[in-house]
C-alpha cells in the first residue's frame, strides 16, 4: 500500500543516547497518535528497539539508518535487516552520503544492501547525491545516473523502495539548491524511474539536505517532491513537527 504523501523521514544519524531518544520520541508520539501522512524516525541502533517500543500504539514509523548485505554472519559490528526488523524497525536508510564518501560503500555494495531490505521485509530509503566538485563540474546526472543503475535493484518497486536526493554538499551545511535546480532534478529522476520500471512513476521521490522548517513548505510543494528526508532539524521535536505539518500533514 502506498504511503500517504507527503512523507517526512527524519534521520537522527549518530544522536541519541537512551534518555534523549525515548524523550524525543515520546514527543513526537504525543502528537502523532492519528497521522493524516507520514512520519518516520530512524533512530541510533542502540536505542532502535526501546524506540519502536515507545511509539508502538501510534502511526509513526521507525527506521534504521544502515543494514548488512547478508542476514547473518562474521561480520563484527554489522547489523542484518532481518535484525532490524526484529527490532521493530519497519524501514531502513542504504547509501546515505555519509557512508559511500565517509566509508567507501560502493554501489554494487548498496545495491546488494537494497536488495537484502527489500528481501526482508523492510521499506527501503535509497539515498543518491552529488559532491560539490561534482555539482560545480555540471556532473549532477551523470554522477546520479551511475548511483541510480548501479545502486537500485532491479526488484524495487513503489511499494518496497523510494528515492531520497540527497546533494552531498547541502547535507548539514545549511545550504540548498535553488528550488528550479530541486524541481529540475527530481523531474528527471521521475522519467528515470517511469522508463526502468512499471510503477516508477508511482516510487516516491524524497529531497534531503538542511531541510529546516523555513523551507520546507516551499520544496514539498514542488512537483515530483514527495516528501524530505530531514537531518539535524529532526533531533528537535517543536522543529520536525513544524516540517511535518508544513507540508499538509498532522
Amino acid at each position: 500500500m502506498p504511503l500517504a504523501r507527503p512523507i517526512v523521514f527524519g534521520n537522527w544519524k549518530m544522536h541519541g543516547l537512551r534518555a534523549d531518544a525515548l524523550a524525543l520520541a515520546g514527543s513526537l508520539a504525543q502528537r502523532s497518535a492519528r497521522l493524516s501522512a507520514t512520519l518516520g524516525i530512524f533512530p541510533p541502533a542502540t536505542v532502535l528497539a526501546e524506540v519502536a517500543r515507545r511509539v508502538a500504539d501510534t502511526a509513526l514509523m521507525v527506521g534504521g539508518q544502515d543494514c548488512h548485505d547478508k542476514p547473518e554472519g562474521p561480520y563484527t559490528g554489522c547489523i542484518s535487516a532481518p535484525m532490524l526488523k526484529d527490532a521493530g524497525a519497519r524501514a531502513v536508510i542504504v547509501g546515505h552520503s555519509e557512508r559511500r564518501h565517509g566509508l567507501g560503500e560502493s554501489d554494487d555494495f548498496v545495491c546488494r544492501k537494497a536488495r537484502a531490505a527489500i528481501e526482508s521485509g523492510l521499506l527501503t530509503v535509497l539515498c543518491i547525491g552529488e559532491t560539490e566538485e561534482e555539482w560545480l563540474a555540471g556532473r549532477r546526472f551523470e554522477v546520479l545516473t551511475r548511483q541510480l543503475d548501479g545502486s537500485l535493484p532491479d526488484s524495487a518497486t513503489a511499494e518496497t523502495l523510494l528515492i531520497a536526493y540527497e546533494p552531498v554538499w547541502a547535507i548539514g551545511t545549511g545550504r540548498t539548491p535553488s528550488i528550479e535546480d530541486i524541481r529540475e532534478t527530481h523531474a528527471w529522476l521521475r522519467r528515470r524511474l517511469a522508463a526502468r520500471f512499471a510503477d516508477g512513476a508511482q516510487m516516491a521521490l524524497l529531497y534531503g539536505g538542511s531541510v529546516k522548517a523555513a523551507n520546507a513548505a516551499e520544496i514539498m510543494a514542488q512537483p515530483e517532491v514527495d516528501g524530505v528526508l530531514v537531518g539535524g532539524a529532526s533531533l528537535h521535536a517543536e522543529e520536525f513537527w513544524r516540517i511535518y505539518t508544513s507540508g499538509g500533514g498532522a
